[in-house]
């Protein structure tokens, strides 16, 4: 017997999850099957590699000494689609990803475009929701990825930035500081704020970079808090309050004269949007090439 990848991937996931049964569910495999796989790599080496209880599956020291190696492995395919997906350009299959409001709602729309001109055989299937959403799906195995505004710390989800934003400052056209071209950061929090709801991505960049400022976001005088970035635009521009959003979000609405976008020169709201996946799982050559796509374009001449 020959030692193959498909052996040490079924071994990491079942180390890196703990059960035979849960590692069958991410693979979507058996039980008997993951069971029988893992076996057979124990019969290539000759050696023990898990300890097997009631409870539990704990490495064996063989089992501990052959995790990075099998680590390195999945490292290695992915490297390896990465750099083939530049060259599949007659690519078939289905992309299915999570993603958070503003990425789902104005950004990605503009980019799906002409990723689907160059991979017109690519099904795009694209589920807008809220970060803590999207990790769920990820891990019940019902998306392949996801798309988020905000960093996120689990111990089985890779994080990668693939994307660059910037949040800029947003008032109406008869507002007072609408004349302005910019406006010092300790101005703005003299005025009303309408924002979006507390966790949300936008929120939290905003926040951070306030406190870098050594600004107290509990002082901002907070008169709304919206599920979504339409419902923060439309309050904003009826008047209601002055708000942080995405410059791509709003640019519609600024070349019609709705809303006016000022600098801040003393403050960067700029921030990363991340890709994440779990590190056990091996995307989809399509879902690889849409990652591919984002990191190698030049993205700002569609948004």
């Amino acid at each position: 017997m020959a030692l193959n990848f498909h052996q040490l991937h079924i071994f990491f996931t079942v180390a890196e999850r703990g059960s035979f049964s849960a590692a069958a569910q991410a693979l979507h495999m058996t039980q008997p099957a993951v069971t029988m796989q893992v076996q057979s790599l124990e019969d290539y080496f000759g050696t023990k590699l898990l300890q097997r209880s009631t409870k539990r599956i704990d490495l064996t020291e063989a089992g501990r000494a052959l995790m990075p190696y099998a680590q390195r492995s999945i490292d290695l395919i992915r490297d390896t689609d990465q750099a083939m997906s530049l060259f599949t350009k007659q690519l078939k299959g289905r992309l299915q990803l999570g993603s958070s409001l503003t990425i789902g709602e104005y950004i990605l729309p503009r980019l799906l475009g002409p990723f689907g001109q160059e991979y017109p055989h690519i099904a795009i299937s694209m589920k807008v929701m809220n970060t803590s959403q999207i990790m769920e799906d990820i891990l019940n195995h019902q998306l392949n990825f996801g798309l988020i505004e905000a960093p996120v710390n689990h111990p089985d989800m890779h994080m990668e930035a693939v994307m660059s934003d910037e949040l800029r400052l947003i008032v109406s056209k008869d507002h007072p500081l609408a004349d302005r071209e910019s406006v010092a950061l300790e101005e703005v929090m003299e005025y009303a704020f309408v924002l979006r709801e507390q966790g949300s991505g936008t929120r939290i960049v905003m926040e951070e970079q306030l406190k870098r400022k050594k600004i107290d976001p509990a002082s901002m005088k907070i008169v709304m808090e919206l599920g979504s970035t339409g419902a923060v635009k439309s309050a904003v521009e009826a008047g209601l309050g002055i708000s942080f959003l995405s410059a791509s979000s709003v640019k519609h609405e600024v070349a019609l004269g709705l809303i006016k976008m000022i600098k801040i020169p003393d403050a960067n709201f700029q921030r990363q949007f991340y890709s994440i996946y779990l590190k056990s799982a091996l995307l989809p050559i399509s879902a690889v090439t849409f990652l591919t796509f984002l990191r190698e374009r030049d993205l700002q001449q569609w948004l």
